[in-house]
Order: C-alpha cells, then sequence, then structure tokens
C-alpha cells in the first residue's frame, strides 16, 4: 500500500480537481533539530483539510492560515519558523531548530500548474523518479527525471542550488524489498521493512515456507526467483535479500538483480558460502565488478546471533546503503563501506 507522504501530490491534484483548491507546502531548509528532512509536504485545501506533514505539528497551524490566504492571492511564498524547545520536545527533539517552509497554491498565479501536477502524479503511478524544480525569485517551473539529477535522486535528497535560488524537490517511486526465501529470518525482516516504509514481497516456489500463514497480509510469490522478479520489476528505489542458501533459488535471483539497477543486494551465507557464490556467478558471465555489489555475508556485522537480530543488522545495512550511496559496494573500497 503507497504510504500516505507518498500520495501527497495526489491528493493536492484531487482536491483541486474537485473544487476544494490546494495548497503545497514544503520543507525547504532547515537548521538544528527540524523535526522534518527538507522535501517533507502537507498538503492544504481551501476547506482547511490536511494530509501530510511540515514540522510533527509544531507549526502546522501557522502553514493552514497562510495556504488559505494564499488560495485566496493566488500568492506562493517561503515561511520561517523557529521552533522552540518545548515545542521539539512534544515532537520528540531534545532541542529546537529552524526551517523555512514552501508554501504553493496549485493553479495559483505563483503556484504549481494542475498540468504539472499531473505530469508528477502520472510518474508516481509509473513508478519513475520524478523532480520539480522551482525559481524562487520567478516562480516558473519544471519537472525533470532520474537522469538529469542523478545523485539528489540517488540520495532522496531535495534542496536549493548553490544559488539558493532554485529549489529542487525529488520525489522516488515507493521503497520495496523483495525476499527471497520465505525462511525463519523472512518473518521478522518483512515486519521491520514494512514498519521503515518498504513494500515487501516474498518470493519462494516452496509453498510450505512461503504461506500466508507465515506471512500474513504480505505480497506472496511461488513462481521461480527470476520469473518473479522480472513481474516484480527492479528499480532504483528496490532492494533484493537472498536468504534461502540454496544456489537453485538464490542465484537466479542475484542474476536477475545484478543486471539491474537495485540500489542493494544482500545474500545470506557465510564468506565462504560466498566465495562458492562468486565461482558460480563467474561463471555465469558476470564480471567482478558487478558481482562486488552484493553485500555478502549478508547485514551489518553488529554480532548478532538470533533471526531477528540478523534482520536488525540487514535493516540496517539496508538503510546505509539507502541513505548513504557512497556506502553502496563499488562506489568505494569494501574496507570504507561498513
Amino acid at each position: 500500500m503507497t504510504a500516505e507522504h507518498d500520495r501527497i501530490s495526489e491528493i493536492a491534484l484531487e482536491w483541486y480537481r474537485k473544487g476544494k483548491g490546494a495548497v503545497l507546502a514544503t520543507v525547504v531548509q532547515t537548521w538544528g533539530s527540524a523535526p522534518r528532512p527538507v522535501g517533507s509536504q502537507l498538503v492544504i485545501s481551501g476547506e482547511a483539510q490536511i494530509m501530510g506533514s511540515v514540522s510533527g505539528g509544531c507549526v502546522e497551524g501557522a502553514v493552514v492560515a497562510e495556504a488559505l490566504e494564499a488560495i485566496g492571492d493566488g500568492r506562493a511564498r517561503i515561511l520561517e519558523f523557529g521552533v522552540s524547545d518545548d515545542d521539539a520536545f512534544a515532537v520528540g527533539l531534545a532541542c529546537g531548530g529552524t526551517i523555512r517552509v514552501m508554501v504553493e497554491p496549485v493553479g495559483g498565479a505563483e503556484g504549481p500548474s494542475a498540468e504539472l501536477l499531473a505530469e508528477v502524479v502520472a510518474a508516481h503511478q509509473a513508478r519513475s523518479a520524478v523532480g520539480v524544480v522551482t525559481d524562487t525569485a520567478t516562480w516558473q517551473r519544471h519537472v525533470i527525471g532520474l537522469d538529469q539529477n542523478p545523485e539528489a535522486f540517488a540520495a532522496d535528497r531535495s534542496g536549493f542550488d548553490a544559488d539558493g535560488q532554485r529549489f529542487t524537490w525529488i520525489s522516488n517511486p515507493p521503497l520495496r524489498l523483495a525476499i527471497i526465501g520465505g525462511v525463519h529470518i523472512a518473518q521478522p525482516l518483512a515486519a521491520m521493512a514494512g514498519l521503515a516504509g518498504y513494500d515487501v514481497t516474498v518470493i519462494d516456489p516452496r509453498e510450505a515456507f512461503a504461506s500466508v500463514d507465515r506471512f500474513p497480509a504480505l505480497p506472496i510469490s511461488h513462481d521461480w526467483p527470476d520469473d518473479a522478479l522480472a513481474a516484480h520489476g527492479l528499480d532504483h528505489r528496490t532492494a533484493i535479500v537472498t536468504l534461502t542458501h540454496d544456489p537453485k533459488l538464490d542465484d537466479p535471483a542475484l542474476l536477475s538483480a545484478l543486471r539491474s539497477p537495485v540500489f542493494y543486494i544482500g545474500a545470506l551465507g557465510s564468506t565462504r558460502t560466498h566465495a562458492k557464490r562468486v565461482a558460480r556467478l563467474t561463471e555465469a558471465g558476470l564480471t567482478e565488478g558487478e558481482i562486488a555489489r552484493i553485500d555478502a555475508p549478508v547485514g551489518l556485522d553488529i554480532g548478532s546471533a538470533t533471526p531477528a537480530e540478523i534482520a536488525v543488522s540487514v535493516m540496517a545495512q539496508l538503510t546505509q546503503r539507502l541513505r548513504r550511496p557512497e556506502t553502496r559496494p563499488g562506489a568505494m573500497p569494501r574496507g570504507q563501506a561498513a
């Protein structure tokens, strides 16, 4: 299910088309312990309905008031708020900070057009990365794709250009995790990944392992892993973890993943097991550089022993590879990657 924060553009367009009016509020800069990161969004209707968040609650009221004014005058604006220590504590922070919020009335004289928003929504529905560049001096906007700013998309990082005038809002497709093997470790891993915002799919042709009883409410595929991944789709917002220990199942999945732009490929198994895996993949025609993309043994070395602890280590490594692209195998020497 698509998370609420991935539907802000869609909700804004829906409200606008229904005649309710819609305003997008986007965090564009932060200092100190800001409650929400740059790029976070809130949408406000002319009836004061809201969806999303720019501060966790401490400045939303003021942003809504400004948004209702923006619907009336059609003007975009950038607001600055100091988040007090008391307000910050109320939303779970140790100390306060400062945030700047860009407020844009959809269809207004200085706001994004419905056509531009529809382009963003169409990209979301197609699982395409999309960005919107806004010149805050002229309020002109244009849409960009992954190839026009790959570093920003890889880091999932919105922000101002060096000139401090043009703000690029980055919107990547929702995160996905495909787990190969419905083994014991997969159960806590699927739960943790779901809590972290991933759409999780379990792939295992062995129906006794990948069963509804073991993975309730999750998509399950009993197809062979390479066929299942082809149907699932592999893009830069997808992570793959193989857990079966069976080359007949893990290797086809790894061959598919290594020929795709997925951001994380983890494989369970000891160093000795991985050496044998490398030999098989080499024989299958993969290069040393391609095989080096695999994180194996999977997970950060935190001394984990139980299935749940191993799942924690996998999620920690997966998160590191997502949020710090420079740590991905191949981006820098492996000794510096963990």
